[in-house]
């Protein structure tokens, strides 16, 4: 058996937490979803273990002390809630379940509490705006695993959801609970008629049901385990790089000032 990461706070114990200064912890944040046919409901929430475990390894061997929370694998489904099994949880519960979390980090001293999101439908940042100006004392930031890196350069097609990206990613980190390619769906788009929402200059909830044929949205078709295994260790390399950044920042001092003349 593996011994204890230090990092993961799943894992880790008293003895462990009580003699480190932990400097960010991240609250991993995911979704219960259909990811087109052959992809596992889980999909966000285990690419945000793995993602989240690996950067944190990475971290913490550069010296930064971080703690990587478990993931919370319920997130916004609004638009799907026809779906089976998509668990939705509103932006409102989201807010009271991080008002807690972030409570209870900066009652103990934690400085700085990163969001590492898996799920298109979660949009914290707003959430995060208001939690900010109500706790001083820790700073709170989001990341976006898929902002992270369009990995434009590894993909053929990149889509938004169990696409060529999420299907490389599963194939490489879980290929067990991927379904055989022949069972895979071409993930095509219902596109909007109106077009001020074709052009993304207006928005609107999608219906998912609508909006797409199989739940997916993006062709998975050129998807490999090679693909997935390069644009993991991109997306770990530079989230570490956050993180170690983070871990050393003087919260008081995060801007760079302009020269003056």
């Amino acid at each position: 058996m593996n011994p204890p990461r230090p990092w993961i706070i799943a894992e880790t114990n008293w003895k462990q937490v009580k003699e480190t200064r932990y400097e960010v912890a991240v609250l991993p944040w995911g979704a219960t979803e259909a990811h087109n046919w052959h992809l596992p409901y889980a999909t966000d929430s285990l690419q945000n273990d793995a993602l989240c475990a690996e950067a944190g390894r990475i971290a913490w061997e550069a010296r930064a002390k971080v703690a990587i929370l478990p993931n919370i694998p319920f997130g916004v489904q609004t638009g799907q809630l026809d779906i089976p099994f998509c668990l939705n949880m509103n932006p409102t519960t989201q807010m009271a379940v991080l008002e807690d979390i972030i409570s209870s980090l900066e009652g103990v001293g934690v400085p700085k509490f990163v969001l590492f999101n898996g799920h298109g439908g979660n949009d914290f940042r707003q959430i995060l705006r208001e939690l900010q100006a109500r706790h001083p004392r820790i700073f709170l930031s989001v990341v976006n695993w898929f902002s992270i890196s369009s990995g434009q350069d590894i993909f053929t097609i990149v889509g938004d959801h169990a696409d060529e990206r999420e299907t490389s990613l599963m194939l490489h980190l879980h290929p067990e609970l991927v379904l055989p390619k022949e069972e895979w769906g071409p993930g095509t788009d219902n596109l909007w008629k109106l077009p001020a929402m074709r052009e993304k200059w207006a928005w609107a909830q999608r219906a998912w049901t609508q909006a797409t044929n199989d739940t997916g949205s993006g062709d998975p078709q050129h998807s490999t385990a090679e693909k997935g295994a390069r644009y993991f260790e991109r997306l770990t390399t530079k989230f570490a790089s956050y993180l170690i950044d983070l871990a050393s920042a003087d919260t008081k001092a995060m801007y760079q000032t302009s020269a003056t003349t």
